[in-house]
């Protein structure tokens, strides 16, 4: 019985969809930030499959003090209420990919968690005010996500390894 109350109260949260990916999705909000910003070589792409799916691939290198990229999604202004949370359906490869929001756009800091793929279909909730400010790699000493708004969400990968990856996409909802 308290599963099935869960599942009805996870139900009933109104959801904002920040980015819902079909077959004939516009990627046009979408960008690629990959390390060459700083000198590295990695490389990231961000495309849509045939079934609908936003395909985030590449390879991670760590040459020339490289070793990250990224898909970054300009929401525009979102409100968000006290006690928020992203919830995204994710297909990984097995490996950790950050999961990264901005409250405005031009602020230095992102806020940051990291969530682990099993290779299977996932529905991940990350909770706004347990994603901590970073930037460059480094934490910050400020607080934890605590704005009413958010302007940008990212995937990115820094598993301080040379790897390929690939990371499927289905949707992306903010749960008031």
């Amino acid at each position: 019985m308290q599963i099935i109350l869960s599942i009805f109260i996870a139900l009933m949260q109104p959801a904002t969809t920040l980015f819902d990916f079909t077959p004939y999705s516009s990627l046009d909000s979408w960008y690629v930030v990959n390390d060459g910003v700083m000198g590295g070589l990695s490389e990231g792409a961000l495309e849509l499959t045939s079934e609908g799916h936003g395909l985030f691939t590449g390879q991670v290198r760590l040459e020339n003090n490289g070793g990250f990229t990224s898909i970054r999604c300009a929401t525009g202004k979102i409100e968000t209420a006290e006690g928020a949370s992203v919830r995204m359906r994710i297909k990984g490869d097995g490996k950790n990919y950050q999961f990264r929001v901005k409250h405005k756009a031009r602020d230095y800091q992102s806020y940051i968690t990291t969530f682990s793929t099993s290779g299977e279909w996932q529905t991940i909730e990350i909770p706004l005010n347990e994603l901590y400010s970073s930037f460059r790699g480094r934490v910050l000493d400020m607080p934890n996500f605590n704005h009413k708004s958010l302007t940008e969400f990212t995937f990115l990968i820094a598993n301080k390894k040379a790897e390929t990856f690939e990371l499927l996409i289905d949707s992306v909802e903010l749960i008031q």
